[in-house]
């Protein structure tokens, strides 16, 4: 297939769109480069610098392109920022988005590929969170990202705009060639990893005293390589659908640090912080219905296995792509 990846230079993207290229498919990358990075996208692909918020822009590009189906990671998705700039998240990740759907209309482009996020759940009734819970996120990217998705129900209902929204949290991991890289980072594992490479000189942990076996916090990671997989697989769904992504485990944050500590064989210091407001003790998303449906498994169950693919792209590139 030919496939147009909107943020195809983000963490998340650039690995996908190297997946779709190992399976054979032409792959367009559309990306204004503000979080992602053009050393990221893969040479195989083509790539268009644009921007979503210009409509103009992603019009052209689609109708020049022309392709069969759309795979949507262009979002911010920083949850403290989010409460400080909540503009900034229903324009981009809302406003955006909307002239991404517009312009696939005009260019006949009826198939769309959604990254969404288990924070459109909010603190949940239960655990792990399946599809049948209800979505009450607690800032305006989770709310962002549940708006587009009823949007998409709409275009869907409307204009017979076929989608699947993947949700999941915490993706881990590289490839040989791609990983992970943000501007401002937050995720846990590359954090960790920057003060086994000298970067930083320690780790904060953020509470210690959660209902949880060792006081820290426990969020569900699942490997990139997983995660783009399950895009893929998505490409060939007939009808409109919504997956939680998970591996049904979870790693606590103090596990975390002690796989890094094991894998890099480096002393990594801790500094221990008050709780973060906001912050659950426990998040785990479940995967029942995409591995029933999809026929979709993780290959990456252990954390281990995680954070070894991911020290060896930051040994490999201390510095990230470098732009």
């Amino acid at each position: 297939m030919k496939i147009f990846v909107v943020g195809g230079a983000g963490y998340i993207g650039s690995i996908c769109v190297e997946l779709l290229l190992d399976e054979g498919h032409e792959v367009i990358v559309f990306d204004n480069l503000t979080e992602g990075h053009r050393r990221a996208v893969d040479e195989r692909a083509s790539f268009i610098g644009g921007d979503l918020a210009r409509r103009e822009e992603i019009s052209r590009a689609l109708q020049e392109t022309k392709p069969e189906a759309v795979m949507h990671f262009a979002a911010n998705a920083l949850v403290g920022e989010s409460m400080q700039n909540p503009s900034k998240y229903f324009r981009n990740n809302v406003a955006a988005g909307i002239n991404l759907l517009d312009a696939m209309l005009e260019a006949g482009v009826r198939r769309i590929v959604f990254s969404s996020t288990c924070a459109t759940f909010g603190p949940p009734e239960r655990l792990p969170i399946d599809e049948t819970l209800p979505q009450r996120p607690i800032n305006p990217y989770g709310e962002s990202k549940l708006i587009f998705e009823k949007i998409l129900r709409w275009y869907d209902e409307i204009h017979g705009l076929r989608f699947v929204a993947l949700r999941y949290f915490n993706a881990a991991g590289a490839t040989e060639k791609f990983g992970e890289d943000h501007r401002t980072e937050t995720h846990l594992i590359p954090n960790v990893l920057k003060v086994a490479l000298g970067q930083k000189p320690q780790v904060e942990i953020y509470g210690t005293d959660y209902e949880t076996p060792d006081g820290t916090c426990i969020r569900d990671y699942i490997h990139i390589l997983d995660l783009s997989r399950a895009h893929i697989l998505a490409l060939g769904v007939e009808q409109s659908a919504f997956y939680n992504l998970g591996t049904g485990g979870g790693a606590s944050v103090r596990e975390v640090v002690d796989v890094c500590r094991t894998v890099t064989g480096k002393n990594i210091p801790v500094v221990e912080q008050p709780r973060r407001p906001g912050d659950p003790p426990r998040l785990i998303a479940a995967s029942e219905k995409i591995k029933r449906e999809l026929g979709w498994k993780p290959q990456f169950e252990n954390l281990r296995a995680i954070i070894e693919s991911a020290w060896r792209w930051h040994r490999k590139f201390p510095n990230g792509y470098g732009d």
